[in-house]
């Protein structure tokens, strides 16, 4: 019987999620082999590099992934979230910047950028970009946690109050 990518894939997802990063990796590979130009399968190899620690084949791996699928959201967005966990900032905002070109209105990307404004200690900045994510989606609770805790590091405290009612209120409807 022949190997197909979709199964392959499929075992590989369900190894590494019981941590068995060694035998899924190998899994992708050789569904990679089946199926050389599939983005998501390069995608995914890179998401269990990334679980597993070996960050910068994570990072190889994705920007492969990229490459065959450019205008994927998700992809991007990961793509700078592995650069923040990196401490590539500038790598980061750049994966950013090409996720907001490709979807101005998706709030991922402009929590993505506040973290990273955050992160290097850009408090105004970064408050823009959170303020922005939470305008797109007033639900977004990760953005509304980070707004309230750049607010916080502003001495903001009518912000830091409206945020935690804000959030409570999230709270409340996931109930």
């Amino acid at each position: 019987m022949l190997e197909n990518s979709e199964t392959l894939n499929n075992q590989a997802v369900q190894l590494a999620f019981k941590g068995q990063y060694v035998e899924a990796i190998a899994c992708f590979k050789r569904a990679i082999t089946v199926e050389n130009k599939n983005y998501l399968l390069w995608y995914n190899l890179a998401l269990t590099y990334r679980d597993c620690g070996k960050f910068h084949l994570a990072l190889e791996t994705m920007e492969h992934a990229f490459r065959l699928n450019p205008q994927h959201e998700e992809l991007t967005e990961s793509l700078a979230t592995l650069c923040i966990q990196m401490n590539r900032f500038d790598e980061a905002m750049s994966w950013c910047a090409h996720g907001i070109n490709l979807n101005e209105s998706n709030p991922h990307f402009w929590n993505v950028g506040g973290v990273i404004q955050f992160n290097l200690g850009d408090y105004k900045e970064a408050a823009y970009f959170f303020e922005s994510a939470v305008m797109l989606n007033p639900m977004y609770y990760d953005a509304v946690f980070n707004l309230r805790d750049t607010y916080d590091e502003l001495g903001n405290r009518i912000g830091v109050e409206e945020c935690e009612k804000k959030l409570r209120q999230i709270k409340r409807n996931e109930i």
